[in-house]
């Protein structure tokens, strides 16, 4: 099958992976900057905009036509469920990962007793949605991603041209996406991870609480931790410079 993936810039590969129903153009503005010192490799995930629908999204299934376009260890950063997916990389093909940035993401979406996470019935509600009108209910699921910030109607907007800029992913896609989020469990792989790891988190995300950080870091206590002030659940559209000042420092860490 077909991966569309784009390339932008020289050096140390990074490799970008985007959320839920979006495509790698999402990234386009924050990619060019990355670029300045680093080759930015941004990937439509199966089904995802230019990419090829694949019969059976699984983290496993998806890890392995992502691990066809990469030909050196690269640092893997997943955005919401993209986070998923670069925890997944490290877990099955560890020898094209050299590390990994959890970007308003988390081991482990929903929330269980020992977990603070989004609530189950929530994701439920967008899947039984997603049935009846796909368009308005990505549209309610983006504008959860900015809610409470100043700038709300800009990234709205934003967003929403975003989504419109490539083809919709098919109902099964979004369902096979949403399962995954309300199945997955990598908080093993993440007590496992041998690699550096960083979660950089908004302090004001409303799907990712900022909370989790701690969490993550009790699993695994060599995790690099940034909370980026007054950011929501894209903080490479509404807090580009800070975000990329994290991972500047993050990465070159030895």
């Amino acid at each position: 099958m077909t991966i569309h993936y784009q390339i932008y810039g020289e050096g140390e590969p990074v490799v970008l992976v985007h959320g839920w129903a979006m495509h790698s153009g999402i990234w386009r503005d924050f990619a060019e900057q990355l670029a300045q010192t680093r080759r930015v490799v941004c990937v439509d995930l199966p089904g995802h905009g230019l990419s090829a629908e694949m019969p059976e999204f699984t983290l496993e299934s998806v890890c392995e036509q992502l691990s066809r376009i990469v030909d050196s260890k690269a640092c893997w950063i997943g955005w919401s469920l993209g986070g998923s997916v670069a925890l997944a990389m490290a877990k099955f093909f560890p020898d094209a990962v050299s590390s990994v940035v959890l970007l308003a993401s988390n081991p482990c979406f929903v929330e269980n007793a020992d977990w603070p996470g989004m609530p189950e019935n929530q994701l439920d509600l967008f899947a039984e949605n997603l049935c009846v009108d796909c368009e308005s209910t990505l549209l309610r699921f983006l504008s959860l991603q900015i809610n409470g910030l100043p700038e709300f109607k800009k990234l709205s907007k934003k967003l929403s041209a975003a989504l419109r800029e490539s083809r919709m992913p098919t109902a099964k896609t979004l369902q096979d996406g949403l399962a995954v989020l309300k199945q997955a469990d990598l908080r093993p792989a993440l007590a496992e991870l041998r690699l550096p790891v960083a979660a950089m988190l908004g302090e004001k995300d409303t799907l990712v609480p900022v909370r989790i950080g701690e969490a993550m870091q009790a699993i695994n206590p060599d995790l690099h931790l940034s909370v980026i002030k007054n950011a929501g659940h894209v903080p490479f559209l509404s807090h580009r410079p800070e975000l990329i000042e994290s991972l500047n420092e993050f990465l070159a860490q030895p």
